[in-house]
């Protein structure tokens, strides 16, 4: 698979990921022997970059890659792992966040103790604590490179002036946000703002949930996946709509002899040189409809052609709802 470099002084990584929240039960119940076939099927095609968070699962991903490494004891240095702390709970049960080095080292360490390995090569804040400054933040996740329990830090669902800020304090490798097809408006600065620093941008979500697929999840089970069902482009009659919309772009990637995952991803890669898309999946005939992607080289008039079918702004309903969007940053 083609390289990128994840960050200006990082390792070069396949120029598609991979994102394990789907080895928790987010999008549907999955166990360890799916996702070690996921893992078995990465290493396969040259997918190397893999991202978790502590909470995905409440530690079920990072567990399963942590058994995984395990019972093969050589795929450690095939990968690049990546992994993200914050998120938590208040005394009260409400959702929260926490950028204190105190916080972040012990998530990390348990996070260590889950993967089983010693240091992970990135690590992200999940999201922005608004009582640290952004320098604080980076500071905070710097100390944990200095103490080589990670490679390099990140940061996730953060404004370009957040990552400007950041950098001041200590280099970050990485920004991680939703962009897609579906979800544009990284372009309005952020792209833009890690190319110049020379920040990976990695890509979340980049087959809009299922929408950019040539089979999007069925409305029957939308009601089983509590994130979906409150999610406003998943309720209709948004997701009506957005169905009609994407069957162009399910018909056109036909029309070019790939699958609708493979166009999504192909069209990020075109973003930037920076950009590295991690579609998510439980299932491997899905992963490699996604890693095709990285084999289509897009024209401009295949690029023109797919902005017709999906024109910026095309989707209907927000990308969060108003308790979803509790934590990411919005600037523009």
């Amino acid at each position: 698979m083609k390289q990128r470099k994840l960050g200006a002084q990082g390792p070069e990584v396949g120029c598609i990921g991979y994102g394990a929240m789907s080895f928790s039960d987010m999008y549907g119940p999955t166990n360890e022997a799916e996702s070690h076939a996921i893992l078995d099927s990465c290493r396969d095609l040259g997918v190397t970059l893999l991202d978790s968070a502590n909470i995905y699962g409440m530690g079920k991903s990072e567990s399963a890659i942590g058994s995984y490494l395990s019972a093969n004891p050589g795929a450690r240095d095939e990968f690049v792992i990546s992994t993200k702390a914050t998120i938590t709970r208040d005394a009260d049960g409400n959702r929260c966040f926490d950028n204190s080095a105190e916080h972040l080292e012990a998530e990390l360490d348990k996070s260590l103790q889950r993967l089983g390995v010693e240091c992970v090569d990135l690590f992200y804040a999940h999201r922005r604590d608004p009582r640290f400054t952004p320098e604080e933040t980076a500071a905070n996740l710097g100390r944990l490179v200095e103490k080589g329990k990670t490679r390099a830090i990140g940061l996730s669902e953060v404004a370009p002036s957040t990552l400007r800020r950041a950098m001041t304090a200590f280099p970050v490798a990485a920004v991680q946000s939703e962009y897609s097809l579906s979800t544009r408006f990284p372009d309005l600065g952020l792209v833009q703002a890690c190319a110049e620093l020379g920040v990976a941008f990695v890509a979340f979500s980049p087959v809009g949930r299922s929408l950019l697929t040539d089979n999007p999840i069925p409305k029957a089970r939308i009601p089983q996946l509590p994130f979906l069902a409150g999610n406003p482009r998943f309720m209709e009659p948004n997701l009506s709509e957005n169905l009609r919309i994407t069957d162009k772009f399910r018909a056109l990637a036909a029309q070019m002899g790939t699958s609708a995952a493979a166009l999504a991803n192909a069209w990020l890669l075109t973003r930037g040189d920076h950009v590295i898309p991690i579609p998510g999946t439980r299932s491997v005939k899905h992963l490699e409809e996604c890693v095709a992607g990285a084999d289509l080289t897009l024209t401009p008039e295949d690029l023109e052609r797919i902005e017709t079918v999906l024109p910026v702004g095309w989707a209907h309903g927000d990308r969060y709802s108003d308790e979803q969007w509790i934590g990411p940053e919005r600037y523009c």
